[in-house]
């Protein structure tokens, strides 16, 4: 059984991060979450750093950058590090970060904790798995087709992770277990909740789960507020914490926030998108309580 270590990260110096991607514009939810993020930065006295997880080289856009941080800023959110101010662990674009996933890519297909996978989209949507609640953010569970391939033309030493998926090695049947600083003990069992996730992808962009696992070991992060979307990310990202030989941070999920018809935000709902609320003339101020009211409120 894998656990996470709790809250006693919390008596070192804290360091707290707001990570949006510049893939559209901020709705309340992100609202929400990075006041929170902030006030809990503010409240254990701590640092708070901005990054931009602009890793998506098709939807990230630079226009939608710049946007979001006039709107964090407008909302009242301040950070100490960042694309705009610098800082220690600069820099903080993800884009720019390659070597650092680089490094974290080797160290683990040296320690045999990955693999190269030829598996297409089509085959994966062929297969029997697939995500189990719904999920927006989970993977369908992969059923192992290149485990354990042993092809003429293995790319298992491969110099550089190109034009394959890299798939991690999950324990199956291990339980992953983390207590949240909202949502309370949490528990996940790998091979059953989720399977062997992507840390590669064949167009050369690394994943989701490997940039923020090694971005937040680098730039020393105590504590990880984000949508409870991501609970099972968490728990990936803690068997690739053990793999690497890092510390594993605290995590706070905030609860999701729905419209009226009970579906979750996304960026899609321009509506609610803290620019529009803000172009409509609300004060930052009933931005944030509309967004509280939302939390309270939501189906």
């Amino acid at each position: 059984m894998i656990q996470a270590a709790g809250s006693e990260n919390l008596r070192e110096h804290y360091r707290g991060r707001l990570a949006p991607s510049p893939t559209g514009l901020l709705h309340l939810g992100h609202a929400r979450t990075f006041w929170t993020a902030a006030q809990r930065a503010i409240e254990n006295h701590g640092t708070l750093i901005l990054r931009n997880e602009d890793l998506d080289p098709q939807r990230s856009r630079p226009e939608f950058a710049r946007a979001m941080m006039e709107d964090l800023r407008w909302l009242g959110i301040r950070w100490s590090e960042g694309p705009d101010c610098g800082g220690p662990f600069a820099p903080y674009e993800q884009s720019a970060r390659r070597e650092h996933y680089l490094a974290a890519w080797r160290s683990l297909r040296e320690a045999g904790f990955i693999y190269p996978c030829t598996c297409s989209r089509k085959d994966l949507a062929h297969s029997a798995s697939a995500p189990n609640d719904g999920d927006m953010d989970d993977e369908p569970i992969y059923p192992g087709t290149c485990r354990e391939r042993k092809d003429k033309e293995d790319a298992s030493n491969a110099a550089d992770p190109a034009g394959i998926n890299w798939r991690f090695r999950v324990p199956d049947g291990e339980a992953v277990e983390f207590e949240d600083g909202n949502l309370g003990p949490q528990r996940y069992i790998a091979g059953k909740d989720f399977g062997d996730f992507l840390v590669w992808r064949r167009d050369d962009v690394p994943a989701y789960q490997l940039a923020v696992v090694a971005d937040d070991a680098a730039m020393q992060i105590t504590e990880v507020v984000r949508g409870a979307d991501l609970l099972k990310s968490t728990a990936r990202q803690l068997l690739l914490v053990r793999a690497l030989g890092c510390g594993a941070p605290d995590y706070f999920h905030c609860e999701l926030m729905r419209d009226a018809n009970g579906v979750r935000l996304a960026k899609r709902h321009d509506a609610l998108s803290i620019r529009h609320l803000r172009e409509g003339g609300m004060s930052a101020a009933a931005v944030r309580e509309l967004a509280a009211t939302q939390a309270r409120t939501a189906p």
